[in-house]
């Protein structure tokens, strides 16, 4: 969520992002409820205000009115009678003008969050201007020694490439056809050493980041309530690629949702909380099953594993102060966490940063990281030609997601006695699979069918240095 008291006062700041990230939000009309409804608290504050002072001066009034009445004359009697009548009825009138505007605040609210709910935040200056991810711009990019991404596989292997699927098949490490009978398309089962890979990349991520990095391990509920989502900036915009479990038509006291990365339930920890500054940062770092309907992506990547629903993510994130430029030094150390985990698997990629309209509702900035897969891209002279695929994306969102939240620390001075602000928070993949399995299998494949296991796996898959 945006800072209110910052729209009002420099409007054109987000309605310029809005525009760079092409979204259509009201915010003229937000600016007119907003004024119409701080024009009803005003006067609400002020008829308190005033009613308490009469309430006050009530009592001595009455009691010196009542006093004149019973020595006035008989001709005076109804003048004093008149204005002790207004004066009980003063505040009988001021409750009714003070729920009049009650009312004005109680109908303008639930709109003016509705509508602040959907402005994103505006991207940081030095972003790209873009229309889509087609105008994304490439960093930089790393390649494995002996191995150049862009280049044809054949010519430096010696040898065609099998894309995944075929790797899965003809090495028994997937049954697609069995997935998709238990569960429907984008569904598979990892069989034999395509389990244990699965589990290697998730196990040695993790130890990656706890005991290379210094994050703290944290297991989340992949089931959360609505506000988790909406604090985390994934409601309203996104709604439509979460699965829905309505609870509430079952005698559930509220609805829940499968979230669709560990983001959600690391930032939704400290919901409502005033941190102390020494605290921060936080590093967190967590393993949990995702789930995505990818509505929207009919006929994309149908086959494999590269667009499934459910899949298992390694997340890290970084809850620190507000301060723009930590928040950036942040960005650039989690990317750097994530070149170094995917070097040490000899895995070829580049750095993508993404465009305005690339960036989503809740981004300030955002790098996308994308792994060669030698079996994607089209076929030419009977093999694949490779592509890029993503495989991370790291994002800073600023105080965005914690100002939802409410989540906030308590600066410098005294303990308990600072001023609080709103906390900065940044995310970024450590290694989704069985999508990294892609460029694994694919990148270390060998000329008689089987797959290297890159040494960091081999620990956890119990010496294995070759599938096949």
């Amino acid at each position: 969520m945006i800072d209110l008291k910052a729209l009002r006062e420099n409007p054109k700041r987000f309605i310029d992002g809005a525009a760079k990230k092409g979204m259509d939000v009201e915010i003229d009309r937000l600016l007119r409820l907003e004024e119409e409804r701080r024009a009803a608290q005003t006067a609400m504050e002020n008829l308190r205000a005033e009613q308490r002072k009469i309430e006050k001066e009530l009592g001595p009034q009455m009691g010196k009115l009542s006093g004149e009445l019973k020595k006035a004359p008989p001709d005076q009697q109804p003048a004093i009678q008149k204005l002790i009548d207004e004066l009980k009825a003063r505040p009988t009138a001021m409750k009714e003008e003070i729920a009049a505007h009650e009312e004005v605040v109680r109908r303008l609210e639930p709109e003016i969050n509705q509508i602040l709910l959907t402005i994103p935040l505006p991207p940081d200056d030095d972003v790209p201007v873009g229309a889509s991810s087609e105008d994304n711009v490439e960093i930089r990019r790393w390649n494995a020694p002996g191995f150049e991404a862009g280049k044809p596989f054949e010519a430096q292997r010696g040898f065609k490439p099998k894309t995944h699927i075929e790797l899965c098949r003809d090495l028994k490490l997937a049954d697609f056809p069995r997935g998709v009978k238990m569960a429907g398309t984008r569904s598979y089962v990892l069989t034999g050493a395509g389990m244990l890979l699965h589990q290697a990349i998730l196990r040695y991520a993790v130890d990656f980041m706890v005991h290379h990095n210094g994050f703290t391990p944290i297991s989340v509920p992949v089931l959360v309530k609505e506000e988790c989502m909406v604090g985390t900036g994934f409601f309203p915009a996104g709604r439509e690629q979460a699965y829905h479990i309505e609870e509430s038509k079952r005698g559930g006291g509220y609805d829940v949702f499968l979230t669709g990365t560990g983001e959600v339930g690391l930032m939704g920890i400290h919901q409502d909380e005033i941190l102390d500054e020494s605290m921060l940062p936080l590093k967190y770092v967590t393993v949990s099953t995702c789930f995505r309907r990818e509505a929207g992506a009919a006929g994309k990547d149908t086959a494999g594993l590269y667009r499934i629903h459910q899949f298992d993510k390694v997340e890290q994130v970084v809850i620190t102060r507000s301060d723009e430029q930590d928040s950036r030094a942040w960005h650039k150390k989690m990317i750097g966490f994530v070149e170094a985990f995917l070097q040490s698997l000899g895995l070829p990629y580049r750095l993508l940063q993404c465009c305005t309209a690339d960036l989503g509702v809740k981004n300030a900035d955002m790098v996308d990281i994308e792994c060669w897969m030698p079996g994607r891209g089209e076929v030419v002279g009977g093999a694949p030609s490779g592509a890029f695929g993503e495989t991370h994306s790291a994002s800073r969102l600023y105080d965005y997601q914690c100002r939802r939240l409410n989540m906030r620390y308590r600066q410098g001075g005294e303990a308990g006695k600072g001023p609080t602000v709103f906390c900065h928070s940044l995310n970024n993949t450590v290694a989704a699979s069985p999508r990294l399995m892609i460029p694994i299998l694919e990148v270390h494949q060998q000329k008689d069918g089987t797959v290297r296991v890159p040494e960091p796996l081999r620990a956890y898959m119990g010496g294995m240095d070759k599938i096949g």
